[in-house]
C-alpha cells in the first residue's frame, strides 16, 4: 500500500467550453488531463450512425477548446502536467454507445497502434488510459488487442504512461480483469470509477469497495485510484463522499491518487472547481 501524488481529471467529452486554463493546478503534485475521448467509430452528423472503424482512432473531444496549441501551453505553463488520452469512453457523443468490435485482432491492433501514434504525435501526448464500457468482441479477444496495443505503445513511447478504466458491472469487470492478470505489466493505473456506486455509499462502504477492487485487481496497491464524479451525481456518489473516502483511504496509507469525472461537469456546476482544489489538497499533503 502507498499513498501519491497522482490527480487526474477528463476532459473535453462534454463539450462545455472547458479549457486547461479553466481548471485549478497545485504545484505540488503530479496532474494528468485525459482527453476524452479518442474513438474508433465514424464521426456523427452523415446519413448513417457512426459505426466502428476497427482501431482506427480519432479525437471526438473538444478539438476546438483542446488543441494541440492548448496541450503545448498547458504543459509548458506547468511542468507537472501531462496529458493523456482516453479510448472509446460510453458514446460517440451521445448520439450511439461506442462497442469494442474489431473485426479480427492483427488488423484491429496494427491500426490502433498506427493511429494513435498519430494522436500522441500530433498532440504531444504522455500516456492512454483504456475506456471501452460496451463490448461485442469476446474478452480472449479484448484482452490480446489492448494487451498487444499497450505493449506495442510503450515500446514505441517508453515514457508513457498508461491505464485503465473499469466500473462494476459484471459484463465490464469479466474483460478487465482477465487484461489486468495477463498484462498488469504494461499498465500503469487503474482508474476505477468508484463514482458508479450508490449516494447510499458512507466512508466505510467506500473502503470496503475500494478493497473489493484491490482483490479484483491483485498486486494494484500502488496503481488503484480513488475516484469521484462531479455534475448531476442524483443516485450516485457525492463528491463530498469522494473527498471523504479519499481522505480514510489516504489515512489507511492507500491512496495511490484520485481521478474525477469531469471538468466539463465542474465548469457547468454551480460550484465550479472546489472539488478539484479540495482533491488536489488532500492528494498534495499526504
Amino acid at each position: 500500500m502507498t499513498n501519491g501524488y497522482l490527480f487526474r481529471e477528463y476532459i473535453g467529452a462534454q463539450f462545455t467550453g472547458v479549457r486547461f486554463t479553466d481548471v485549478p493546478i497545485n504545484p505540488n503534485l503530479s496532474f494528468n488531463f485525459i482527453l476524452s475521448f479518442a474513438i474508433d467509430y465514424t464521426r456523427p452528423g452523415g446519413a448513417t450512425p457512426p459505426s466502428p472503424t476497427n482501431g482506427v482512432f480519432e479525437p471526438f473531444w473538444d478539438t476546438a477548446n483542446l488543441s494541440p496549441a492548448d496541450v503545448a501551453a498547458v504543459k509548458a505553463a506547468h511542468p507537472n502536467v501531462s496529458v493523456m488520452v482516453g479510448l472509446g469512453g460510453d458514446s460517440v457523443q451521445d448520439t450511439v454507445k461506442v462497442f469494442f468490435s474489431p473485426t479480427s485482432v492483427d488488423t484491429w491492433v496494427a491500426n490502433a497502434v498506427d493511429s494513435i501514434s498519430g494522436i500522441i504525435n500530433t498532440y504531444g501526448l504522455d500516456g492512454v488510459d483504456v475506456d471501452y464500457e460496451h463490448f461485442t468482441a469476446d474478452v480472449d479477444t479484448f484482452v490480446a488487442c489492448i494487451g498487444r496495443l499497450l505493449t506495442n505503445l510503450k515500446a514505441r513511447f517508453p515514457n508513457i504512461k498508461t491505464s485503465i478504466a473499469p466500473f462494476e458491472h459484471p459484463d465490464v469487470q469479466r474483460y478487465y480483469q482477465p487484461l489486468w492478470r495477463s498484462y498488469s505489466g504494461v499498465i500503469d493505473h487503474i482508474n476505477f470509477q468508484f463514482y458508479g456506486y450508490g449516494s447510499n455509499t458512507d466512508v466505510p462502504t467506500y473502503v470496503k469497495f475500494y478493497d473489493d477492487q484491490l482483490v479484483n485487481y491483485p498486486g494494484s496497491g500502488s496503481k488503484l485510484l480513488a475516484s469521484f464524479k462531479t455534475g448531476d451525481v442524483t443516485g450516485l456518489l457525492s463528491p463530498d463522499q469522494g473527498i471523504a473516502g479519499a481522505k480514510e483511504l489516504q489515512r489507511q496509507g492507500k491512496l495511490p491518487g484520485l481521478f474525477i469525472w469531469s471538468a466539463d461537469s465542474s465548469k457547468q456546476s454551480s460550484y465550479k472547481f472546489k472539488y478539484e482544489t479540495q482533491a488536489q489538497e488532500i492528494v498534495a499533503n499526504h
